[in-house]
């Protein structure tokens, strides 16, 4: 089904999983997908790459298993940065044909070996899918904070309502760790005339040396409720963990109270961390 029809029906639920390295990245992938697919999330997306690893093409073929063997919607990642409109189509081709409705585009970040060929921005390539494979309901990224390569918010939401214009589907947040940095932004959108539904990213810190590689990787506050926590659980990498999905959980629930349109949970592909955060949902009410 396509998110899009979804998110015009209700609130939304979903998990995100990386393919992992390895030589069964397929095997290992479909076994935390189906162990997440029994918490029934309305999609469960996966990346184009693992951190850079280059795994990118075991996605469309992890996306198509969850979406025939778990009977869950599957949302694959595509990043442009590199890629030619040959390689943009073969894939997006591929995704039809497999069964695969729903595709999240993506710039992806600059690495070596990823520079432009066709598309220089998420936008391009939204408007190229939306001419060439209109059978796919395509989202896109956006940032509470903003991109770390913006001059400032109102910059990045520029190029938000540019790839609104050009045809996105939908929003998924990167992630933040500050609820009220996510309802500055929407009303910034709002301003912008940003009408398409905007689903929260939210990811379960497990350990201090995650959160400040994320913090630096996204320029993602960290708020002093976070350091308190992490201070309290010391070098203990148990506690750094469970205060990290207690915390998560915390931002869920005040999200749900707040009327998001989707919560979409970076899983770091750990059932446990999905288990909780699906938990905490239900018991708020947010999940029947």
């Amino acid at each position: 089904m396509r998110i899009a029809n979804i998110l015009a029906q209700r609130q939304t639920f979903s998990f995100e999983i990386f393919p992992p390295r390895g030589d069964l990245p397929v095997e290992q992938a479909m076994s935390i997908a189906t162990e997440m697919a029994e918490r029934q999330p309305d999609w469960i997306s996966v990346t184009f790459s693992a951190g850079g690893s280059g795994n990118t093409g075991a996605t469309s073929d992890i996306a198509a298993r969850i979406q025939h063997e778990t009977g869950t919607n599957a949302l694959a990642h595509l990043t442009c940065l590199g890629s030619s409109r040959a390689d943009v189509d073969s894939f997006a081709q591929g995704l039809i044909k497999s069964g695969v409705e729903n595709v999240l585009a993506l710039r992806g970040d600059r690495a070596p070996g990823r520079e432009v060929i066709d598309f220089a921005h998420a936008n391009e390539l939204i408007a190229h899918l939306k001419r060439t494979a209109p059978e796919l309901c395509v989202g896109a990224a956006c940032y509470p904070e903003g991109h770390v390569e913006a001059a400032n918010l109102a910059a990045d939401i520029e190029q938000i309502k540019a790839k609104q214009d050009a045809g996105a589907d939908f929003l998924v947040t990167q992630l933040f760790f500050d609820n009220e940095l996510f309802y500055r932004f929407r009303e910034e959108c709002v301003r912008a005339r940003i009408k398409i539904p905007i689903v929260v990213g939210v990811m379960p810190f497990t350990s201090t040396k995650q959160i400040t590689r994320m913090a630096f990787t996204c320029g993602a506050t960290i708020p002093a409720a976070v350091i308190k926590r992490l201070i309290a659980a010391g070098d203990d990498a148990g506690a750094q963990a469970r205060a990290g999905v207690e915390y998560a959980c915390e931002q869920l629930r005040d999200l749900a109270r707040n009327g998001v349109d989707g919560l979409h949970i970076y899983s770091m592909n750990k059932p446990a961390v999905a288990r909780a955060t699906h938990d905490a949902l239900v018991e708020c009410g947010y999940l029947g």
